[in-house]
């Protein structure tokens, strides 16, 4: 059967809306549209009654209770209020905070800008892998540190940190532990009991669901996780995140994520055989192919993929009938080689040859070879029409 084009292979970026998702939602924008916070006729209540039941259906996916459960706007804004709202609740108990060079801007920035307040932040580095090294969080934990924000799995490359290990040790240090989880949940087993985790940032468009909604898991005891605020008016989500809820989108994102927890091993399972198969065609099919980050501790549905002597852009356009990317979706407009890839020590060369695969779940068998061979032919022209990479020596491929 032949693939409908063009093919869609930028899943980290963002998913399509499952159609048992917007099934779910729809009725909220025409028949049930009542505000939550109405507590004085049926369609408030109706509306309040569906924002419960998606609380309850997010909470067992991440294994959680629905009041822990703070509805915000995305993961950047998750992001936002918990390193912004920790310093400022914390902030007579220490201004230190400990993340790492290879998280996603949206922790990265908000300790940009904490720091230029009188924050101390320590950006912990990774190895060739893309892994941190617990005996250096150990050591960068003082006396004043007040939060660990460690990603589960990178947006880049894929590759999962070893979160209970760091919950463990937060737990032992005091300090707490958020997990910035966007491409995690939903993908893999996520467990905040099992893992430690205070603080979870979770976003509906990277499920299946839709853009604009996310959510925030607040830890409610052993310990009770305090907030400040970032948003003010009308004291909306136990005074966490003010602002009339998104009540479509919440209940979308609830779909979603009961969707996942049924559903989260098989297609974990499928998209890895479809991954690896990938994976293989182009190596089989190419000589100087470097898999960015670790192959063992890695989602799924991740492959980033630097191909020697070609410039990521000009791949990008000579596929132009398949949608991935050359980084992140976040930071795609600039010409720097991503941040990710050179926290991992990739030169810039071949930071700016690297494509990032990323698979879903209404991608098929027959897309992934399209995809390879489409690769694999315009890599060889590209590479044809260099006079320098002939001359070159290839770096080999793994």
């Amino acid at each position: 059967m032949p693939v409908k084009l063009p093919i869609y292979m930028d899943n980290h970026s963002t998913t399509q809306v499952d159609p048992r998702v917007l099934e779910a939602m729809l009725p909220y924008f025409t028949e049930k549209y009542g505000n939550a916070a109405s507590r004085n006729h049926e369609f408030g209540w109706k509306a309040e009654e569906a924002v419960e039941a998606a609380r309850g259906q997010i909470a067992r996916l991440i294994h959680a209770n629905p009041r822990e459960i703070v509805f915000t706007s995305g993961a950047t804004e998750s992001n936002n209020l918990v390193v912004k709202g920790v310093a400022e609740a914390l902030r007579d108990k220490g201004n230190h905070i400990v993340t790492q060079v290879a998280e996603h801007r949206a922790v990265l920035d908000p300790c940009h800008r904490l720091e230029k307040s009188g924050h101390q932040v320590t950006y912990l580095l990774v190895d060739r892998e893309g892994l941190i090294d617990l005996d250096d969080l150990r050591r960068a934990i003082t006396p004043k540190t007040i939060l660990i924000s460690i990603m589960y799995a990178n947006n880049e490359i894929g590759v999962l940190q070893p979160i209970a290990e760091i919950g463990k040790i937060a737990k032992e240090k005091g300090v707490l532990f958020h997990v910035d989880a966007v491409q995690a949940v939903g993908k893999i087993p996520a467990d905040v009991q099992k893992d430690g985790i205070d603080l979870m940032s979770i976003s509906a468009h990277k499920i299946y669901g839709p853009k604009g909604i996310g959510v925030l898991y607040v830890r409610r005891k052993d310990p009770r996780v305090t907030l400040a605020a970032q948003i003010d008016g009308g004291g909306h989500e136990r005074g966490v995140r003010s602002g009339t809820l998104n009540v479509p989108g919440i209940v979308a994102l609830g779909k979603a994520c009961e969707i996942c927890e049924k559903e989260l091993a098989a297609e974990g399972a499928r998209l890895r055989v479809l991954r690896d198969r990938l994976k293989e065609a182009l190596v089989a099919g190419l000589d100087d192919v470097t898999v960015n980050g670790s192959m063992t501790h890695r989602l799924p549905h991740n492959l980033n993929v630097s191909f020697g002597g070609v410039e990521g852009d000009a791949l990008l356009m000579g596929i132009n009938d398949v949608a991935v990317s050359s980084g992140s979706a976040c930071t795609s407009a600039t010409l720097e080689p991503s941040h990710v890839l050179k926290a991992l020590g990739v030169d810039d060369e071949l930071g700016h040859s690297s494509i990032r695969f990323g698979l879903g779940r209404f991608n098929t068998e027959e897309e992934v070879d399209y995809v390879a061979a489409r690769v694999i032919e315009t890599v060889t022209r590209l590479r044809e029409l260099s006079p320098l990479y002939e001359s070159a020596k290839p770096r080999g491929s793994r």
